[in-house]
């Protein structure tokens, strides 16, 4: 029997396990068993709290995808993480460190009981998001299913594209989302965002999740499609971005200058599974 609480960050939902306190063996097949919406928990992501790697970290934070698959980063994983080990008392501090596959995050919680994350340093270089690009562009051009797609890329411990449309409601996200996310330009898959932008300080976003398909809402997602944004000299240095689960702030500076995300984190429901 496993304990574990579903959470979600606007609507980005999650099964968070406290891999500290009991013992947990997962599969990709248990994963699969429980992200099953009809037969077992689910969930778009299942995330681990374990101990520390580094010495100065609070937490290793782990994330599994919905089809087992471990990825290393998910932002609105990561406030809910914060969040998490804040109720579960497993820390009190106003701001925690956790080790990562993608490096480490600072977790921090406000005044205001939102949590605001340094996703780290975004990475240009094709080599590094990894793209099969003989040079780094701030746009890039693939063929589709026989049409053009135009997007920029950036790596935020995980692969994103992002791709500007006119009308975000009408964008094609589940049959260009998924053609993207397995294209063979992508040899470590990605995911897709679709921006609208609104003005200088506004955009929306829907996104197409590697491993998950379309959410709610994609921290990564929304940090990514601000940060092509601000390279594109389509948005400044700190935007809305607005989900179709609500809306987060994201803040970036400029070249070597991590990313700040803000958002809410919140707690459905305990619960026990027998796998």
């Amino acid at each position: 029997m496993i304990s574990f609480t579903k959470m979600h960050g606007l609507g980005n939902d999650f099964v968070i396990i406290d891999a500290i306190n009991q013992h947990v063996e997962l599969t990709p097949e248990r994963i699969r068993q429980m992200s099953d919406r009809h037969f077992g928990i689910g969930f778009d992501q299942l995330l681990l709290v374990e101990q520390p790697v580094s010495a100065n970290a609070d937490f290793k934070y782990r994330i599994f995808n919905a089809d087992g698959g471990e990825v290393a980063q998910c932002g609105n994983g990561a406030r809910c993480f914060a969040r998490f080990v804040r109720d579960k008392k497993l820390s009190e501090k106003s701001e925690i460190t956790v080790d990562t596959d993608a490096g480490q995050l600072l977790l921090h919680f406000d005044e205001e009981n939102l949590i605001t994350v340094n996703i780290g340093i975004p990475k240009h270089k094709p080599v590094e998001i990894p793209l099969l690009a003989e040079r780094e562009s701030k746009l890039y051009t693939v063929t589709v299913k026989g049409s053009k797609q135009v997007f920029g890329a950036v790596s935020l411990g995980n692969p994103h594209a992002v791709i500007q449309v006119n009308d975000v409601n009408n964008a094609p996200v589940a049959e260009l989302g998924q053609g993207l996310e397995n294209h063979l330009f992508f040899p470590e898959r990605a995911n897709i965002g679709f921006m609208q932008v609104i003005d200088r300080q506004h955009i929306k976003l829907r996104v197409f999740e590697r491993g998950a398909a379309e959410t709610l809402a994609c921290g990564s997602g929304a940090c990514a499609a601000v940060v092509i944004g601000i390279e594109q000299n389509l948005l400044d240095h700190e935007a809305w971005v607005e989900l179709p689960g609500g809306t987060l702030k994201i803040s970036w500076a400029g070249r070597n200058a991590p990313v700040f995300m803000t958002g809410p984190a919140i707690s459905v429901f305990d619960g026990n599974i027998h796998l």
